[in-house]
């Protein structure tokens, strides 16, 4: 009896740690608002130059699941901390898995609200799993976008 329980808490103290652990792989919308607060700094103080910053995975904008992206007033990606095949192109018409045009609605919201979340779905890189995204996103200035997002469980 003794053995069934010890293995049984052994067992569930397992699986705490590995959700625990999972847990912390994931960044929070403070850390995203922060991130997003770091590069719209950066992006002050350098302009452009600060998107070779924003395009380096595992530097000072990527942490965890969150990554920067920064889009100009057309829709075109013009850094991107995850996939630097979208650097370049014009993601205007970009939809979701739900025929939601975020990239759109994104340029739209930033034109009216300077700062605000946004909700789509999107392909989460740690998983490959398409999942509730949220994003924060600032106007920097009137040609930049800068945004960093964080996956829903």
């Amino acid at each position: 009896m003794f053995k069934r329980i010890f293995l049984l808490t052994a067992a569930v103290g397992l699986l705490c740690t590995v959700t625990m652990a999972a847990a912390e792989e994931r960044a929070t919308r403070k850390d995203a608002e922060a991130m997003v607060k770091k590069a719209v700094t950066a992006y002050k103080a350098s302009g452009e130059k600060s998107f070779a910053d924003f395009n380096v995975p595992g530097k000072k904008f990527v942490s965890k699941d969150l990554y920067i992206v920064v889009y100009d007033f057309t829709g075109k990606c013009v850094a991107h901390g995850q996939n630097a095949k979208q650097v370049g192109k014009d993601l205007i018409g970009m939809k979701d898995p739900d025929g939601k045009a975020f990239v759109k609605e994104r340029v739209d919201m930033a034109k009216s609200k300077g700062s605000f979340w946004q909700e789509y779905k999107f392909t989460d890189p740690l998983t490959k799993k398409v999942l509730p995204k949220v994003m924060y996103c600032e106007k920097a200035d009137d040609k930049a976008i800068i945004c960093g997002g964080v996956y829903k469980d």
